[in-house]
């Protein structure tokens, strides 16, 4: 039974399987993209992938450990046992970016575990912890021709609110 977690070293191997899955695909454009650009390096050791998960974990917490720009963001993973499937995070609040195209929530499903319905699941998940962080309805974004993203969001009751350039943008309820 898949469930979400806070970031943990008890399923790095299928982490860095996953990774390795969305390099293969080239992923761009996403918290993962940016994990695989600051973090590939060093993440396939113990030592380094300990580090990165107390990163994760601190960027929910505390400001001073965040890159320019970011606000504080609860990431849990989508794991099956040790299998990891997902990522989902929230942002506790929105800047101007994420207002135009990034949103209070973003996720991602590893590809060899897409059309399941793991996203949905997701986000349906992590909703009552976006409502914990006093999001009463949580922006989600996606690409306009992203059908399952908007399948997704739609599901989960997301109202369309208008499109920003290439970027759809939906308010989902969190209670």
């Amino acid at each position: 039974m898949s469930v979400l977690v806070p970031a943990t070293t008890a399923v790095m191997e299928s982490f860095l399987e996953a990774m390795d899955e969305f390099v293969a695909e080239g992923v761009s454009d996403s918290q993962t993209a940016g994990w695989v650009d600051t973090y590939g390096d060093t993440w396939r050791t113990s030592e380094g992938f300990e580090a990165f998960v107390r990163q994760v974990r601190a960027e929910e917490v505390d400001e001073t450990v965040l890159p320019e720009r970011w606000v504080l963001t609860s990431t849990r993973w989508w794991v099956d046992g040790d299998c990891y499937l997902g990522r989902v995070a929230v942002r506790h609040r929105l800047n101007d970016f994420l207002r135009d195209v990034g949103g209070h929530i973003g996720y991602d499903v590893r590809p060899s575990a897409r059309r399941q319905g793991h996203a949905t699941a997701m986000l349906r998940a992590v909703l009552p912890h976006a409502r914990s962080l006093g999001i009463d309805s949580a922006l989600v974004t996606c690409d306009a021709d992203n059908a399952a993203s908007i399948r997704v969001i739609e599901a989960c009751g997301g109202i369309l609110e208008d499109r920003r350039g290439d970027k759809l943008r939906y308010w989902v309820p969190t209670g």
